[in-house]
């Protein structure tokens, strides 16, 4: 705590004294206070001691063999390795084995991946993050759940340790922490701004009455305002009810030329008939959706049939794919590529000052990053960008209408 340099001062009184015992007509005089001390000279604030991950310490985990004079790029990863679900055990174990790759390609021997695991459950995501800060980790990837990564941030943050998780959830990003996964705003973006640089200016939408819909639903209006053009309505339905009649009927007294339902499975090969049914002509009126639509099953729809949604270039993930199944002998899920992404990253930082290589700077680095689905970049504030494609739905599979950019820079530039 800051000393104060002041200091207090005694009240001065005044005394008299008296002539004598027996003469009553002496006066009293008051003595001259003495000269007012100087106040005291102000005490030095001492600098804050060495953050803890600062520079290297011999307590911090270290690899074998390592040369002394040099310090690994620790890189802490926690994953729900015991979550209460088979599924999500299997997503952390794939996403874990997918970073090991990623750490064999880079053929950096001087980074080190100290795994701990989070159950799925924020409490023990902030025990976990506590061990591996205290094994000197210099960054730290994951978590997969948005309270978990709510959980890490603060005790990262004290450390000066950045977090690249993988939750969607955008309220836990920003100041130290950055969502590297896929997010439902660039998907809404992406594909209406393609569908208001084809000549659509009037955009209705039927949207789900969940809390990926409250996402996309502000995504959407944003989206749409941003490109100059004009929501016409907005239709919100109980996907569990599993009819959307009068929402239907509204969307298609809106005189709209676009409808965005960012709705996906048989709910959604359900809607277009109905839209059908009042009046809405496919051919005339563009059907716009996100990356729920990339599913074979919506080529054989008719009534989808040339409709527009934003997704990552097909076949990006190729490569990884074949190397994921050649090594593990198994096909990766679909968030194993960000785990790879993410080591991928640190590999290509590692080479900077330790303590110092993966500053804000040098992560949000406007050109962005090359990655298994395609380029990204992450904001300021902490949120990704991606370079999306816009495909076609059509009966012999997905069409790219718009192919996802290769680099972020401006042409020409």
């Amino acid at each position: 705590m800051p000393v104060s340099a002041a200091s207090s001062r005694s009240i001065l009184r005044r005394l008299c004294a008296t002539a004598g015992a027996l003469s009553i007509a002496a006066l009293c005089a008051c003595t001259t206070p003495p000269p007012a001390a100087p106040p005291p000279a102000p005490v030095a604030v001492q600098p804050p001691a060495p953050h803890q991950l600062a520079a290297n310490q011999p307590t911090f985990f270290s690899l074998p063999n390592l040369a002394a004079e040099k310090t690994p790029v620790r890189v802490g990863v926690i994953l729900p390795f015991s979550d209460s679900s088979a599924g999500v055990r299997a997503l952390a174990n794939a996403m874990m084995k997918a970073a090991e790759m990623a750490l064999y390609d880079s053929g950096n021997h001087d980074i080190v991946l100290m795994a701990a695991d989070d159950t799925g459950s924020a409490p023990d995501a902030a025990g976990a993050a506590q061990k591996l800060l205290d094994q000197g980790a210099e960054i730290i990837i994951g978590p997969l759940f948005s309270a978990s990564v709510a959980a890490v941030a603060p005790l990262a943050r004290d450390h000066g340790v950045p977090v690249l998780a993988f939750s969607t959830d955008r309220t836990v990003a920003g100041d130290g922490v950055y969502l590297l996964s896929f997010q439902p705003q660039s998907e809404v973006t992406r594909v209406v701004g393609y569908a208001v640089s084809q000549g659509h200016k009037n955009f209705s939408a039927l949207i789900p009455q969940t809390p990926y819909g409250d996402v996309v639903e502000q995504s959407f209006r944003t989206a749409v305002a941003t490109a100059g053009a004009t929501v016409a309505d907005v239709e919100r339905f109980n996907p569990g009810a599993g009819a959307v009649m009068d929402q239907a009927e509204a969307v298609a007294k809106s005189n709209c030329d676009a409808i965005f339902i960012p709705q996906g499975g048989s709910l959604l090969r359900g809607i277009v008939p109905t839209l059908a049914y009042d009046g809405i002509d496919h051919t005339k009126v563009q059907y716009l959706g996100t990356g729920l639509w990339d599913d074979p099953a919506n080529t054989r729809e008719p009534l989808l049939a040339g409709a527009w949604f934003a997704a990552p270039q097909p076949s990006a993930d190729a490569d990884f794919v074949v190397k994921y199944q050649q090594t593990f002998g198994a096909q990766p899920p679909e968030l194993a590529s960000l785990a790879y992404d993410a080591v991928s990253l640190v590999a290509l930082l590692a080479p900077g000052t330790p303590y110092h290589r993966f500053t804000q700077a040098a992560l949000t680095d406007p050109n962005g990053f090359a990655g298994v689905d395609g380029v990204f970049r992450f904001r300021s504030d902490g949120t990704v960008e991606r370079g999306l494609a816009v495909l076609a739905v059509q009966p012999d599979g997905f069409t790219v209408v718009s192919p996802a950019p290769t680099t972020f820079q401006a042409s020409g530039s």
